[in-house]
């Protein structure tokens, strides 16, 4: 996820946004006072090659479940499949179910959405003239395909801006890896010698933790 988090308040996060859902679905509708969710728009016929559909995003969630959409989508991008599935594997500290998302997002607008936590500004400018263009970010909790394919761009574009050569002792993939976490800009600061904040280090850390097993998911 682009941008600082505040962890420790996730398990209140999920009760609530779980108990939000819950209510939800139980009267059949949304909280008094909500605009309706609009209905999902019917894909128009196409004599194009069809879209991969979005992977099925009920049950238990492991990022190995999506080696192949990650393969794919990191080869496209010309980025490293073991950093975007060691990523995935650092997102996945909470539940990524479409409804859970989109009832806490009514009420934490700026949350971050899908399977690679992407918020909505860095969808909107990842998406640029690529093929997923015309794709919303409130997509993504329901397309976790498309999740895995804005965020290998989004690794793209961050390694285009690094230099060839910084003076701090950081891999490519770290700096990719703190660039996700926490913005371009912040990216390029430690990349001259800034030091990461706690966040930023526990981020790095835990994708060092992550490594060995995401190489074993994309290998698989």
């Amino acid at each position: 996820m682009t941008g600082t988090r505040s962890r420790r308040r996730w398990p209140a996060v999920v009760l609530l946004a779980a108990a939000c859902y819950i209510a939800v679905r139980a009267v059949g509708g949304l909280p008094s006072g909500s605009a309706p969710r609009p209905a999902p728009a019917v894909p128009a016929p196409s004599t194009g090659p069809a879209r991969p559909s979005a992977t099925a995003t009920t049950g238990p969630y492991d990022p190995a479940d999506h080696a192949a959409q990650v393969r794919r989508r990191a080869g496209q991008a010309g980025v490293s499949a073991q950093l975007l599935m060691a990523i995935l594997y650092n997102e996945s500290y909470k539940p990524h179910e479409p409804g859970l998302e989109q009832a806490w997002q009514k009420y934490k607008p700026d949350a971050a959405f899908g399977i690679a936590n992407m918020h909505r500004a860095t969808f909107d400018a990842t998406k640029k003239n690529r093929d997923f263009a015309n794709r919303s970010w409130d997509e993504l909790p329901d397309d976790r395909d498309l999740a895995v394919e804005a965020a290998a761009w989004y690794l793209h574009d961050l390694a285009a801006v690094l230099p060839a050569h910084w003076p701090a002792p950081y891999s490519r993939s770290d700096l990719l890896a703190l660039g996700y976490n926490t913005g371009q800009g912040n990216m390029l600061a430690f990349a001259r010698g800034a030091t990461p904040g706690s966040q930023a280090r526990s981020y790095l850390d835990k994708l060092h933790a992550n490594w060995a097993r995401a190489g074993r998911a994309v290998r698989s």
